[in-house]
């Protein structure tokens, strides 16, 4: 395994777990080395770190190797967390991580099979509706405060906005027409985000053998 002075971050620009991992790598400063992958020709040395062969990975120069986008976020807040992430104005990280968990175990399946109906062989509108359902709640959650866990951003949002980008990009008119102004509002101000802008910056992919690029971004 590679050791270098810096994390590597091996990543896709589009992935929405990569997506989170590096908001909170940009929100915490800690400096990284990112790797773009391409998904269809994955470089050995990210497949020798990591077998799974999903992105994000992040090496890190002792060797350890952290496979989670989560795992990801919560290393960066915990050395560095100038934004407060883990400290929402209300609930508890433990709260947050909840409501992470129910995304990703819930909400996803159903992002997946609204998405890719034909890989499911399953009713889009069905997994739609069942979607709806987790968005709803966010809309609930966001009356009166701006971000899920009160006034500031944390890392709840950060975690499971690109997962509602995402899901809002299937079917854009139909997204925009749904009864939750709130969410509409919170997902503008987030993608609009100076810091979702540094996050989405994009980069050639990276060839073995070559640098990759100082992440985040200045």
């Amino acid at each position: 395994m590679q050791h270098t002075s810096l994390p590597l971050l091996y990543s896709f620009r589009r992935c929405p777990y990569a997506m989170r991992a590096r908001l909170a790598l940009a929100s915490s400063g800690e400096p990284c080395e990112l790797r773009e992958v391409v998904l269809k020709n994955k470089p050995a040395e990210m497949l020798a770190a990591s077998p799974k062969g999903t992105v994000p990975v992040l090496v890190l120069p002792e060797g350890a190797v952290l496979e989670q986008s989560l795992d990801i976020m919560l290393w960066a807040l915990r050395r560095s967390d100038p934004e407060r992430w883990l400290e929402p104005d209300a609930g508890t990280l433990d709260d947050m991580l909840a409501l992470v968990a129910a995304c990703d175990t819930s909400f996803k399946p159903q992002l997946d099979r609204y998405k890719y109906p034909a890989r499911f062989d399953g009713s889009a509108a069905g997994a739609r509706e069942s979607g709806a359902q987790f968005l709803l709640q966010l809309e609930a959650r966001l009356v009166g405060s701006g971000q899920l866990f009160g006034a500031r951003a944390s890392l709840a949002d950060a975690a499971v906005m690109p997962f509602v980008r995402q899901f809002s990009m299937v079917d854009s008119a139909w997204f925009d027409s749904q009864p939750w102004p709130r969410l509409l509002a919170w997902l503008a101000s987030w993608t609009g985000s100076v810091l979702f802008e540094r996050a989405m910056q994009k980069y050639a992919p990276w060839a073995p053998g070559a640098a990759g690029v100082a992440y985040p971004p200045a």
